[in-house]
């Protein structure tokens, strides 16, 4: 996947994990902490959930304020990362993860 936005000013770009079938202009990754406790506040809305074939990585897509989404995914081994993006890059992203064939929407509880 190609690197968009600037994380520390280090010169290394952000970017989704190569499994995941789209990328997002200015992404932001957040440390575990942070992202886990996002995603758990009172306001916060799971927008989507979404498996790989075999269920291998997890991507979930949280929406957390009105224009802003955080994005969890969670590696083969159980790892979690956590990255933010704009609601509205997402969803010009949305068509390539749902036409991935790979990936697989699941049903929210």
């Amino acid at each position: 996947m190609a690197t968009h936005g600037f994380q520390d000013g280090s010169g290394t770009g952000v970017s989704l994990p190569d499994a995941v079938p789209f990328d997002l202009p200015h992404l932001s990754r957040l440390s575990w902490e942070l992202g886990s406790r996002v995603v758990d506040g009172e306001d916060v809305v799971r927008h989507s959930e979404w498996a790989r074939a075999g269920r291998s990585w997890l991507l979930t897509i949280f929406r957390v304020t009105s224009n802003t989404v955080v994005m969890r995914v969670e590696t083969p081994v159980g790892r979690e990362r956590f990255y933010g993006a704009a609601e509205q890059d997402l969803e010009s992203a949305l068509p390539q993860l749902e036409s991935a064939p790979r990936w697989d929407r699941l049903e929210l509880e």
